[in-house]
C-alpha cells in the first residue's frame, strides 16, 4: 500500500513589484483618473511619496498621505487627485527615461514641456526638482518623468 501526502499550496499576496515604481507610480494615477477615482493608493517608496508631494506643490493633485498598515512591507501612500470642471487636472503623463535607456541632461538644456505649461521631474543629487527649479538652481540630472 502506498500512500501519497498532499502538500498545501500556499497562496502568495503579490504586491505588485516592478522594474520601474516611477512608471507604476504615474500608471495607477493614469487609470484612477480615467475612472474618476478621488482617490488612489500606490504601495510606498521614499521616490514616489517625494514625487507625489511634487505633485502637490505644483498643483497637480489635492493631498498625499502615508498609509501605515500593520507593518512596513504594506505600508502605501494615499493620492488625493485633482479635477477641475470634472476633468482630471493632470492632461497628460509620460516616463521620459527608462530603465533600459536612462536619459540625463545639464541644467540649461532640461526639456520644457508645452513651452512651461507643463512639468519636467528631474532626480538631481539634491533631490526631486522640476525642470524650473533644475534651470534656476544650474543643477541637472535624470529626467523622470513630464507632466501636463
Amino acid at each position: 500500500m502506498t500512500t501519497t501526502t498532499i502538500e498545501e499550496k500556499k497562496i502568495v499576496k503579490t504586491t505588485g513589484t516592478t522594474n520601474d515604481p516611477v512608471a507604476d507610480f504615474l500608471t495607477r494615477i493614469r487609470n484612477a483618473q480615467m475612472v474618476l477615482k478621488q482617490t488612489v493608493k500606490i504601495p510606498f517608496s521614499k521616490l514616489k511619496l517625494e514625487l507625489a508631494n511634487l505633485l502637490v506643490k505644483e498643483g497637480y493633485i489635492h493631498s498625499v498621505a502615508t498609509v501605515d498598515e500593520e507593518s512596513v512591507a504594506t505600508r502605501s501612500i494615499e493620492v488625493s487627485l485633482k479635477y477641475v470642471d470634472g476633468q482630471p487636472a493632470i492632461k497628460g503623463l509620460k516616463k521620459f527615461s527608462k530603465p533600459g535607456l536612462r536619459k540625463y541632461t545639464k541644467a540649461q538644456y532640461a526639456p520644457r514641456v508645452l513651452n512651461g505649461l507643463g512639468v519636467s521631474v528631474l532626480t538631481t543629487s539634491q533631490g526631486l526638482k522640476t525642470d524650473r527649479t533644475a534651470r534656476k538652481e544650474k543643477i541637472g540630472g535624470e529626467i523622470l518623468c513630464q507632466i501636463w
